[in-house]
Parts: C-alpha cells; sequence; structure tokens
C-alpha cells in the first residue's frame, strides 16, 4: 500500500509539473530573457547535446509546434511526451490504478536513445543552432 502511495503522490507531482508549465506558457518569452545562455556554446561556439530545449519550450509554449519540431526534434518531442506523461500518470492516480513499472530498458532501445541524441545534436550543429 504505502508503495502505491508513493506512486500516486509521484504522479500527481508530474501532473502538477506539466499544468504549472503550460500555466506558465503565456510568460515562457518573458521568463526565457532572464537565462544565461548555453556556457558549452559561449566557449566552443557548437551547440552542447542539450542546447534547444527551452527554445523548443518557448516555440511549444507560443504553440508553433511544427516550427519547435523543425528546428529542434528531440527536444520538442521530449517535451510533448513529459507533458502527455504527467497528465496520463495524474489520470490514473486519479483513477486509482497502478502505474506501469518501466522494467529494465533493453540494449537495443539504449543504442537507439543514444543514437537519437547524438543524430539531434549533430542536427543542431548543422542547422546552427
Amino acid at each position: 500500500m504505502a508503495d502505491n502511495d508513493s506512486d500516486r503522490k509521484l504522479a500527481f507531482l508530474w501532473l502538477a509539473a506539466a499544468a504549472g508549465l503550460i500555466l506558465l506558457s503565456p510568460t515562457a518569452s518573458w521568463i526565457v530573457t532572464g537565462l544565461w545562455g548555453c556556457p558549452f556554446k559561449s566557449l566552443t561556439g557548437f551547440a552542447c547535446p542539450l542546447c534547444g530545449i527551452t527554445r523548443a519550450a518557448v516555440a511549444l509554449a507560443q504553440l508553433d509546434v511544427v516550427g519547435a519540431f523543425v528546428r529542434y526534434p528531440l527536444p520538442t518531442l521530449s517535451w510533448i511526451l513529459f507533458l502527455v506523461g504527467g497528465f496520463g500518470a495524474g489520470w490514473l492516480a486519479w483513477r486509482r490504478r497502478p502505474l506501469p513499472r518501466p522494467g529494465s530498458i533493453p540494449v537495443w532501445l539504449k543504442i537507439v536513445l543514444v543514437a537519437a541524441v547524438l543524430l539531434n545534436w549533430g542536427y543542431s550543429i548543422a542547422t546552427g543552432v
């Protein structure tokens, strides 16, 4: 029972984070002006593997899903999955249904994920993100 309670708390926390991002989205452009630039890009002149996460979030906040995906494919997909997952986990917790347990990640999926990050990084460098 305690494990189920902690799952529910985590699910509601994820839901709150996803809902908070959506509620704050009208202020995204204003919030971003106070952030600093990427230190890796400042030092090397090249995008880091994480470059584009903030800009993808701002584009999504402005409902420019296609533009965000074209410029920052992996971060955009990650943000969308985070939001969908948060609302899905919240719905399951609300209904008192068990949350899916992510077993061990198969080796092939680890390779695909690493390849996706590397391809996205190459795409970011090639497009000048």
